[in-house]
């Protein structure tokens, strides 16, 4: 299938799902579903490029199982965490009820069709990689998939850290500074952005490749400016006070660093 085939078709079909599971999301009055959702929509996503590319058969076999693996276990962790939670809603979206009170749901229907969209513009190194037909594997996407091990681990590890240190009723109310969180306030933020490096890099040996920078740019962004760091460091100064505003002072906020004294 060519290249801008395969882009309508993904589109098309994430557009409609996303239309689905927004309808869904109003019944269960819980709009929170929406991250699993997109998580599990770039497993779904990197199959179909895949399966209908017309690349290398192994480099395509290569990027579907980077993506669905790292797809899998986040979506996995978030849908974990939404169920143990329903029906209280992530702190995000409970805010979103507030600023759009009075277009809520025209608002959130839009949201939920701009995460499709999304799905379908970070996706871009998945369908440009799976088009190349080269029968050997780049330096480039040798360092690519290396880099993502080391990212796939890191993130894996720190969800693992953060959920053990909440476990613990000792430490309720307290703030996570073991493992990787005592190296930074969001260790799972950078190795999350680390693996959209690795994508990038497998994609730059691949014709056009260079355009995605799109994805690592875009979460980047994302983490540090919009609804990653920001959102949860106003949640955590509200809910640990003092305790998390020293944390900030002497931790890094996002690339691992050792600690100020």
């Amino acid at each position: 299938m060519t290249t801008p085939a395969l882009l309508l078709w993904a589109t098309a079909a994430l557009c409609i799902g996303f239309v689905l599971l927004y309808l869904l999301a109003r019944r269960l009055n819980n709009y929170g579903i929406v991250d699993i959702a997109w998580s599990y929509a770039f497993a779904a996503l990197a199959a179909f490029y895949a399966f209908a590319g017309q690349g290398w058969p192994v480099r395509r076999a290569l990027v579907a199982a980077m993506v669905c693996i790292w797809s899998l276990r986040l979506g996995t962790h978030l849908f974990v965490r939404v169920v143990r939670h329903h029906p209280t809603e992530d702190t995000r979206y409970a805010q979103l009820r507030r600023d759009w009170a009075a277009r809520f749901h025209p608002m959130m229907f839009g949201f939920f069709q701009l995460q499709a969209i999304s799905v379908v513009v970070l996706g871009t190194a998945f369908l440009l990689t799976v088009q190349n037909a080269s029968r050997q594997l780049h330096v480039l996407e040798i360092a690519g998939v290396a880099l993502w091990l080391v990212a796939l681990a890191g993130e894996a590890f720190a969800d693992a850290q953060l959920a053990a240190f909440k476990r613990n009723p000792a430490h309720a109310g307290a703030v996570c500074s073991v493992g990787l969180w005592r190296y930074s306030r969001h260790p799972n933020y950078f190795f999350e952005w680390l693996i959209w490096v690795a994508y990038f890099l497998v994609a730059l040996a691949s014709p056009w490749g260079w355009t995605a920078v799109i994805g690592p740019a875009s979460i980047l962004f994302l983490l540090l400016r919009v609804t990653g760091i920001p959102m949860a460091e106003e949640q955590s100064l509200r809910s640990k006070g003092d305790a998390y505003r020293h944390y900030q002072k002497i931790t890094s906020a996002f690339v691992p660093w050792r600690p100020k004294p």
